[in-house]
């Protein structure tokens, strides 16, 4: 309700700002199954932008555990998760954005990171040593790449 009565009033008050609104990691709603059924973001998904995100091995690296046939192009498909091909077929938009939120939530045994997920970790390592990060801890993903994530996947199926 606060939201929605801020967001009323800057809209009044002619505060409206350039970027796009989102859910912040720790106000992400999940419901019983741990699905994600509202975007994080009112901006759209963009299906390419969600193509490029999940084929590139210094971001998401979704190729690494994933196979898909519309990404022949990219090589070294992995296999330790399930194929993308016919995806939006098998899983309903909520389910797929709610594992990539945290797949924790839907699998509980899985292997895939939380992309979206700030609190509950016993100790995060700063990059690749023993050395604790200190600070915030930032999401491995944003909103917007979770959700051009999901608008791709939808593309999916068959």
């Amino acid at each position: 309700m606060r939201k929605v009565a801020l967001g009323v009033f800057c809209f009044a008050a002619g505060l409206t700002s350039a970027h796009a609104a989102e859910v912040a990691p720790l106000e992400v709603v999940f419901d019983e199954s741990g699905y994600v059924a509202a975007p994080l973001t009112d901006t759209p998904g963009d299906p390419e932008a969600g193509r490029k995100l999940m084929s590139n091995r210094a971001n998401a690296n979704c190729i690494a555990c994933h196979a898909a046939t519309d990404l022949a192009d990219v090589p070294f498909h992995g296999e330790v998760g399930p194929t993308f091909d016919g995806v939006a077929s098998r899983y309903p938009e909520a389910m797929i954005r709610g594992i990539l939120v945290n797949a924790k939530n839907v699998f509980e045994g899985t292997v895939m990171p939380s992309f979206y997920k700030v609190d509950g970790f016993n100790r995060i390592a700063d990059g690749f040593t023993t050395k604790p990060l200190e600070g915030e801890v930032r999401p491995l993903l944003t909103a917007q790449e979770i959700e051009n994530a999901v608008a791709y996947l939808m593309t999916l199926t068959d």
